[in-house]
């Protein structure tokens, strides 16, 4: 039997992803431009920067009521991504 709710539910899953896809492309041609600033690979990594970004995703997350765990995980696991991009596509 087919689930016409749960079909429902993934279309709209999928139209959010195609919006995801969207930003993933403007945050990695933002992330080129700082990589272009970068004059050396030990550079890449702030991890200054790093504890400010899931800080302050932390803090937006109690305030949308969104579980601070969820963000975390993604924002951590979306910084990692970046960090390998920048090292792969360092070229100085």
């Amino acid at each position: 039997m087919i689930n016409k709710r749960l079909i429902k539910i993934r279309k709209k899953l999928d139209k959010l992803d195609d919006k995801f896809l969207v930003l993933v492309k403007k945050r990695t041609s933002l992330v080129n431009q700082v990589l272009l600033t970068k004059r050396y690979k030990n550079q890449i990594v702030d991890k200054k920067r790093i504890k400010k970004i899931l800080k302050n995703i932390k803090i937006k997350s109690k305030k949308k009521n969104i579980d601070t765990r969820i963000t975390k995980e993604i924002w951590a696991s979306m910084i990692k991504a970046y960090i390998k991009y920048e090292y792969r596509n360092f070229k100085k």
